[in-house]
């Protein structure tokens, strides 16, 4: 009897994991925009089910509540009875998120894209190979493809021979140690004009940090939060990130992540700040100096002479303005020239790609 294939009709999997699974992509969309309250978020998660039949009649939002109790992702919150907060189990997912959201799309090549072909001498293998050229490294020689291209070339025969032609070698990088610090603006602006600002800045930094742990585990990443002041913040704390009553004291921001560069001993420093607009506060004595109409020279000079600073200390300022206000792309511009650094005026949309391939593009630099 001949093989071939055999056909049956097709019956959908309607088992809870699946209802389950569905859902749960929503909630952690939704736990992520509400700074990590499941209350909100459920609450939002139920409307959107009477909206748009998310579940039927055999699994239902209280089923789902329950897998997620069940499943470690929601834990009773011991401060407020009756409510749930998120585990260390969520907080990770929610990064493992942001990365698949953000770095899936720009492996298929979406705008932002600043690859170098840059290679060297390194620990860091690429998948690039290139035939043998003399002076190269044995370490580097790629014996499974060398032994294939020795088959394919010669036979199988009993006198096994591996010619120099056989041989290829894997690229590597340059091997690079980079300390980065990502500077968030949470001033009031960033949900003014009924646009969510934050939430897409906080999913970058969630896959960003995701990223360097995973794929760079010898490189340093600080992340640093400003408003009226700055301060550092742990990856831990970005899924409950919020927008506060601030102006943005971009000068302290700056202060604030050249200190923490100068602990730093490697050889590549950089400073990515993500804004949407001007700095309009400074700190002074016990008070503050605040002006939000127009650019302020006062607060402005001080800014720009931090960003000579950091000239001088060989940090680079990549400045992601997520406005497109003439005035303020003109300040970003007198900023980015000061530093010698660079500048993207960037919709919420394209901001991850541009992160993560500037990223990647000053890894491989050698200074």
């Amino acid at each position: 009897m001949a093989a071939g294939f055999r056909f049956r009709d097709f019956v959908p999997d309607d088992s809870p994991e699946k209802g389950f699974e569905s859902l749960f992509k929503i909630f952690m969309q939704l736990v992520t925009i509400t700074s990590g309250d499941v209350g909100e978020a459920l609450s939002w998660l139920n409307e959107l089910d009477k909206q748009y039949n998310l579940t039927d009649g055999e699994y239902g939002i209280g089923n789902f509540i329950d897998d997620l109790k069940k499943k470690g992702y929601i834990d009773e919150n011991e401060q407020e009875r009756g409510a749930f907060k998120i585990t260390p189990k969520t907080e990770q997912g929610i990064r493992k998120s942001a990365l698949e959201e953000i770095f899936g799309k720009l492996k298929k090549g979406n705008t932002g894209n600043h690859r170098t072909p840059q290679v060297g001498q390194g620990d860091e293998l690429s998948t690039d190979l290139r035939e043998f050229r003399f002076g190269d490294a044995v370490d580097q020689i790629s014996m499974t493809e060398s032994i294939r291209n020795a088959q394919l070339n010669h036979g199988l025969t009993d006198d096994f021979m591996l010619a120099e032609g056989d041989l290829e070698v894997r690229e590597t990088e340059h091997k690079t140690q980079t300390s980065t610090v990502l500077m968030i603006d949470i001033s009031h602006s960033m949900i003014l004009y009924g646009e969510d600002r934050i939430t897409p800045a906080k999913k970058v930094a969630m896959a960003l940090a995701e990223l360097v742990k995973q794929k760079y585990p010898k490189d340093f990443l600080d992340i640093i939060v400003f408003g009226n002041d700055a301060w550092p913040i742990t990856v831990k704390d970005l899924p409950y990130l919020e927008v506060g009553p601030y102006h943005t004291n971009t000068v302290a921001g700056l202060e604030l992540a050249l200190d923490l560069l100068r602990k730093r001993k490697t050889p590549n420093k950089q400073i990515f700040m993500i804004t949407d607009g001007k700095p309009t506060c400074l700190k002074e004595g016990n008070g503050y100096y605040k002006n939000s109409f127009g650019l302020d020279r006062k607060v402005v000079n001080k800014t720009l002479n931090l960003a000579a600073a950091a000239r001088r200390l060989k940090v680079p300022i990549t400045t992601f303005m997520i406005a497109t206000d003439p005035y303020l792309q003109q300040f970003v511009e007198e900023f980015t020239q000061v530093n010698q650094g660079k500048a993207y005026f960037s919709g919420l949309k394209g901001l991850g790609h541009l992160v993560f391939e500037d990223y990647k593009k000053n890894r491989r630099k050698t200074l």
